[in-house]
């Protein structure tokens, strides 16, 4: 894939759809990129993370969850809170078709937050948002749970 073409991937990404172009160039540029065929394993459930993959083509199974395995297709963001901070995979991610991946480190992002200081205001106000959902979801489920034990 080009970098223009990459660029326009990563524009379809939510997480990422309120970056300008030339942060999204950055992180373009800087990500490292990887073919995938099927069977091979990007991340395993409990490794510690470094940095998030984008799936550019192809497709990632998900494995490891209770509800079971979830694919992902292009322009899925896997693991978007490793771009943040220290964790560790809650999930494995196995590719289920020939593909391509772009690999975000933890420092390519925390890069691209420091010169595009927009870009972080940006993703400060989604994330803000995202917790007031969670919140607001949360305290449903406890006016649920009060009314079921009351």
């Amino acid at each position: 894939m080009t970098l223009a073409q990459d660029i326009a991937t990563l524009e379809s990404v939510p997480f990422f759809r309120r970056l300008d172009h030339e942060a999204l160039r950055l992180i373009a540029f800087a990500a490292e990129s990887r073919r995938v065929q099927p069977g091979d394993v990007l991340f395993r459930r409990g490794e510690p993370s470094d940095g998030a993959y984008v799936v550019m083509s192809g497709g990632v199974t998900l494995e490891g969850d209770p509800a079971g395995p979830v694919e992902a297709g292009r322009a899925t963001l896997l693991g978007e809170l490793a771009l943040l901070t220290d964790t560790e995979r809650p999930l494995t991610a196995v590719a289920s078709a020939p593909g391509h991946v772009l690999k975000i480190t933890r420092p390519v992002f925390r890069r691209v937050l420091e010169e595009y200081p927009a870009a972080a205001e940006a993703l400060r106000e989604m994330i803000a948002r995202r917790m007031d959902e969670t919140v607001a979801r949360l305290g449903q489920i406890g006016d649920s749970l009060d009314a079921i034990g009351g």
